[in-house]
């Protein structure tokens, strides 16, 4: 086994329950990168990322931090403007996660939180643990969120890879289509197994 912790790459579609699996690894002291929440921040009120990205998409920023519809106005029709947003905020996650690494050095295992770990890739992760449950279980989590429609749902599995081909490609997958308490398991279990 090499030196240092063993670096775990966390992903299922949506809906799936990736944050509540997130939740249970960090319930048994895994400490966590969330990819999306250090956005999140980054363009929150004050964020670190608000500066460059008004200068590049004016008009996109506020008080408040990124106007998400403004800002989708100008990138997701536009693939060279969607590129340019990706090339200020992807170099700064990736240096928050240096950070998180090198604070976390002496933890057995890293778990990193990444939505789109295979469409995007993730080649930092050693290996690869998807959260999955049966559709109607996850369309019914889904729908049940507000503002979420059939349509919309429909348009968010069209973009993202099917739950069968991040099963195919997993090292490992916690099914979350069960009671909590056997899915918490399987993470104790898994955890267990890799630390050993």
């Amino acid at each position: 086994m090499s030196d240092g912790p063993i670096l775990l790459g966390l992903t299922g579609s949506i809906g799936m329950g990736k944050s509540t699996v997130a939740q249970m690894f960090a319930d048994l002291g895994v400490p966590v990168f969330d990819a999306d929440a250090e956005v999140r921040a980054m363009q929150g009120p004050g964020g670190s990322l608000l500066g460059a990205i008004e200068a590049e998409f004016p008009g996109s920023t506020d008080e408040n931090g990124v106007r998400r519809d403004e800002l989708g106005a100008q990138v997701f029709s536009d693939p060279a403007a969607l590129a340019r947003l990706e090339a200020i905020v992807h170099p700064a996650v990736a240096a928050k996660r240096r950070e998180f690494l090198l604070r976390n050095m002496d933890a057995p295992v890293l778990l990193f939180d990444i939505p789109l770990l295979f469409e995007k890739g993730a080649d930092y992760v050693e290996r690869t643990v998807v959260v999955s449950a049966p559709l109607e279980v996850q369309r019914a989590r889904v729908l049940a969120r507000p503002g979420m429609t059939e349509e919309r749902f429909a348009a968010i599995l069209a973009a993202q890879m099917p739950d069968a081909k991040k099963r195919e490609r997993a090292d490992y997958v916690i099914d979350t289509g069960l009671p909590l308490d056997e899915t918490r398991a399987q993470v104790g279990e898994l955890l267990a197994s890799l630390i050993a």
